[in-house]
């Protein structure tokens, strides 16, 4: 039997929790089917760090060089977190990076319109940089269940709507009433030495891995992406399921806008444009693979370190930006290569 057949086999309904053998079979099925994908994303950053130290050892190996790596991970970290739940679902969402850039508009509209840098104007940017995101993945989800369209249509057209609306918002200028005291808090404050917006990704990966792992939240998405037809027989409420998974992608997208707001006090509306592919290079590389039904947020986090080890080394020996996503694209069709090969050679079990 193959983990996915597991999965499928397990009994879910909406009024009584999956039996304790049944989901613990299922964790432990998931965990062997992304182990595999787990080790080769810890050899190919492993390779990475001792490529690059060893070319530039005196500008990689450093403790800033290093930090500074720990802060990009952190950001596609928490895009890559929705993405996971979106594509164990069997689904993708092409939309993060617009829709992070859409809500740092309306989060920063919102900051300069209450002027100041105090608790509650920076507390009304995160509402509405969470509230704005949020709004866009229910788009994606009813666009998905209600519309019919398929995701990666679906998300396709959201990237285009919401980068466009962006650039509406903006005239295509950024936008720079970021208040000081969110830069130098979220920005640049540490804790034990470690940057604030990691430990936040720290935070939201341990309870993104709870809820997957542990809740009937995660059994239901993951039960969807490996049969939906078979889920929704037992009884899930397939649809809604979708939109609040989709629902909560949008929602970390907007966390990711504020984030991202603190680290460069600006919109850069002209930037991000990679921010999709990145989320998912990360979270494939972490485990989940494309076809849904097997999902894993700590693989996610750990696979958020080699885009981020990968355009820093870039960077650092010179390479021309543009062969930054020749390398991403290239690592992604890899990893893709390698997932396909693992559950071919699982079927033929």
């Amino acid at each position: 039997m193959t983990p996915d057949t597991e999965v499928k086999s397990a009994p879910v309904g909406p009024d009584k929790d999956t039996p304790r053998p049944l989901r613990t079979a299922a964790l432990a099925a998931a965990w062997r089917n992304m182990k595999g994908t787990r080790s080769l994303a810890l050899v190919v950053l492993l390779i990475l760090l001792a490529v690059f130290g060893a070319m530039y050892p005196d500008n990689f190996l450093t403790a800033y060089n290093l930090r500074s790596v720990a802060i990009e991970a952190a950001s596609y970290c928490v895009l890559a977190i929705g993405m996971t739940f979106v594509m164990t679902t069997g689904g993708i969402d092409l939309s993060v990076g617009s829709v992070l850039i859409f809500s740092g508009v309306v989060g920063v509209k919102v900051m300069s319109a209450l002027g100041g840098g105090g608790p509650l104007t920076l507390l009304a940017g995160l509402a509405t940089t969470m509230a704005t995101g949020l709004a866009w993945g229910v788009l994606n989800g009813l666009l998905v269940t209600k519309a019919k369209l398929p995701p990666l249509i679906a998300t396709l057209a959201t990237l285009s709507a919401a980068g466009g609306g962006a650039l509406v918002l903006t005239n295509g200028l950024d936008l720079r009433g970021v208040p000081d005291s969110l830069v130098s808090g979220l920005g640049f404050g540490r804790f034990l030495g470690i940057p604030y917006t990691v430990w936040l990704a720290i935070g939201l990966t341990i309870g993104g891995a709870i809820v997957l792992g542990l809740t009937r939240f995660g059994t239901y998405t993951r039960t969807i992406g490996s049969n939906v037809e078979a889920a929704r027989r037992a009884g899930v409420a397939v649809d809604r399921h979708l939109i609040k998974v989709y629902a909560l992608c949008g929602l970390l997208a907007g966390i990711a806008a504020y984030v991202n707001l603190a680290r460069f006090s600006t919109t850069t509306v002209g930037g991000h444009t990679g921010d999709n592919l990145q989320a998912i290079v990360a979270t494939v590389l972490g485990g989940t693979s494309l076809f849904g039904g097997v999902g894993s947020v700590l693989g996610t986090a750990f696979g958020s370190l080699i885009p981020a080890v990968l355009s820093n080394g870039l960077v650092i020996i010179g390479l021309q930006p543009f062969w930054q996503q020749v390398a991403v694209g290239a690592v992604l069709a890899g990893v893709v290569y390698v997932d396909h090969v693992n559950r071919r050679r699982r079927t033929l079990r």
